[in-house]
């Protein structure tokens, strides 16, 4: 079985995200979305609440399933006999900061990091704008999977 992990905070998942996640699923036979826990950085929705944006936007994908980690992914995919580590690239700068990660890992490692381009009309989406645009009474609803709904 190929199995690919395809970790991140997904805090919350975008529309970028979902089209990696999509796509990955043409390449993979299982894309296991994890959700990395990391007692340092703040998040704007809980674990739980991230976890069932996922549940929701995937309830009819059987390939997907959804788990949380702690430490380092490469650790997580040998868990889970993943060979490889799907990520999403939107610009350069986002190739630089994955390269840098695919070849630590890789030093750490003989799993894969494949890079999938996010789709032109996705590519300026980011979590890290949609919770600027949450925050700011935006309308956030055409960034996110309808799953992504903040209660008022």
């Amino acid at each position: 079985m190929k199995r690919a992990v395809f970790p991140g905070s997904f805090d919350p998942i975008t529309l970028g995200h979902y089209d990696i996640i999509k796509r990955g699923l043409t390449l993979f036979d299982e894309v296991i979305l994890a959700i990395g826990v990391n007692a340092d950085k703040k998040y704007m929705f809980s674990l739980e609440q991230r976890k069932a944006f996922l549940e929701k936007t995937f309830a009819n994908e059987p390939k997907v399933k959804i788990e949380t980690y702690k430490g380092l992914t490469v650790d997580f995919c040998k868990q889970k006999k993943a060979k490889f580590i799907l990520r999403g690239l939107r610009n350069p700068g986002d190739f630089e900061f994955e390269k840098a990660i695919a070849h630590t890992n890789r030093k750490l490692s003989s799993i894969e990091t494949i890079f999938l381009l996010t789709s032109s009309g996705k590519s300026y989406i980011s979590s890290s704008i949609v919770r600027d645009v949450i925050r700011n009474d935006g309308d956030y609803t055409g960034l996110v999977p309808d799953a992504v709904r903040v209660e008022e």
